[in-house]
């Protein structure tokens, strides 16, 4: 029988038109995250030609280099966030990573853009899980779902201000200028968190005295977190998914690029832009559109949803992870570039509906002093294998199949991207299997 799911009793530390502005705040901040993470993917051709790369060298760039430190230093900083202030740790990190995106037009070679990218990784590691953890505590449990996917739409937004700003001011003025406009903003946004986001462990002084009480190291973390069945199987179905999303992100431009160079041409030709601008435009419009709507509906559905039954915090992911399939192969074997744009919007609204019950799961199946421990354990195994392996593995299949198996660039490039898509099975599959476990988990 289905678990019904009643609203708790909270100690609400904040207003409800503050808790408003919080959530605004936390939104730009990560849209800033994922514009400065993505607007690499834009230049990937302009990159390669300029310095000579291929395409591994792209995946390394815009994945491994990135994920590595992104994902190993998340989680000593949500220890941190733990006990010291989240806004200042949220402040620290926007500095950090819009300096290194700064740094990124300033490189000359494929090290330099490494090394660069690396600190971007290093700058990002410290926003997540102490913004999770803080929504937690701002927001009624019935709001959970809702209130972290209205976050995560700053992964769609963040990559549609990048997909558009990269591609126009990169024709206009190259992409080492794109670089310094996408990281310019951080600086103000990170004064905005440190010095107006409150830290609700100060209006919580009982509450937060009991869970410091509570404490734990992060080795009796991980033995909680192991002991949480759900929490393993849908942290493995997003890492599977976001290697899809990650690993396909770099390579859409190039794809197009590839495969519709004459008519991209004659498209921007019409517009007054050239074909780096309006591809970058028409990707950030629509796959920008589509993923917003996607987070927010994926956190509407599991909340509605799951107050009724708590399997539709998986179930909706699952759903999703099945339909995209099909919409993305269709799409990109379609011969003209406006109807597969146009197609491409539908699994990318499906690709971005898990967002909000992923994280609201992992979220509400342990205690509160776990929160940020959880919320970055969750985004290692997601980020080491999505954003980590991803582009690496996704560019490495093109240049074999581009090249040793003789399809050329333009087929090459096609191929992984298809091959990638067909893991959504292997996501839904996961997903279906936390039905069997999450309510234990979840009530426990």
């Amino acid at each position: 029988m289905a678990e019904t799911v009643t609203p708790s009793p909270v100690i609400n530390p904040v207003s409800t038109a503050y808790r408003r502005y919080a959530l605004w705040v936390l939104l730009i901040i990560y849209t800033l995250n994922f514009l400065d993470r993505q607007v690499v993917n834009i230049l990937a051709e302009p990159i390669k030609r300029d310095l000579g790369l291929a395409d591994w060298q792209l995946g390394m760039m815009s994945g491994l280099a990135f994920a590595i430190f992104y994902t190993v230093l998340g989680i000593p900083i949500a220890r941190l966030a733990e006990r010291k202030n989240r806004p200042f740790i949220i402040g620290a990190s926007v500095a950090a990573w819009s300096a290194f995106t700064l740094l990124c037009g300033f490189a000359q070679n494929f090290w330099q853009l490494i090394l660069a990218r690396i600190g971007v990784g290093v700058g990002e590691a410290g926003c997540t899980p102490p913004a999770h953890s803080l929504i937690m505590d701002y927001v009624p449990k019935e709001k959970r779902a809702s209130s972290i996917a209205f976050y995560s739409i700053g992964t769609p937004l963040g990559t549609l201000a990048g997909m558009a700003m990269g591609g126009l001011v990169a024709d206009a003025y190259g992409w080492r200028v794109a670089f310094m406009v996408a990281g310019a903003p951080g600086v103000i946004f990170a004064l905005v968190a440190a010095f107006t986001l409150i830290e609700p462990r100060r209006q919580l002084a009982a509450d937060i005295a009991a869970r410091t009480a509570q404490q734990i190291s992060f080795g009796a973390a991980l033995a909680v977190l192991a002991a949480k069945k759900t929490f393993w199987l849908v942290a493995l179905a997003a890492s599977i998914k976001a290697f899809i999303g990650y690993g396909q992100a770099p390579f859409a431009a190039s794809f197009f690029f590839r495969n519709h160079t004459a008519e991209l041409a004659s498209l921007a030709a019409v517009f007054g832009l050239k074909s780096a601008g309006f591809l970058g435009l028409a990707l950030g419009l629509i796959g920008g559109t589509a993923g917003v709507i996607g987070a927010w509906l994926g956190g509407l559905l599991a909340d509605r949803l799951g107050a009724r039954d708590l399997r539709a915090y998986v179930v909706v992911p699952a759903i999703a992870s099945l339909l995209g399939i099909p919409f993305y192969i269709v799409s990109i074997n379609l011969p003209t570039i406006m109807p597969a744009l146009f197609l491409l919007a539908v699994p990318l609204l499906l690709g971005t509906l898990w967002y909000g019950p992923v994280y609201a799961t992992a979220q509400s199946i342990v205690e509160p002093h776990m929160r940020a421990t959880a919320a970055a354990v969750l985004l290692f195994v997601i980020n080491l294998i999505g954003l980590g392996l991803g582009p690496v593995a996704v560019g490495a299949l093109s240049d074999v199949l581009a090249g040793p198996v003789g399809l050329g660039e333009a087929e090459g490039v096609r191929w992984a991207l298809i091959i990638s898509a067909m893991l959504g099975l292997v996501s839904f599959a996961l997903f279906w299997q936390a039905r069997k476990t999450i309510r234990e988990d979840m009530v426990a």
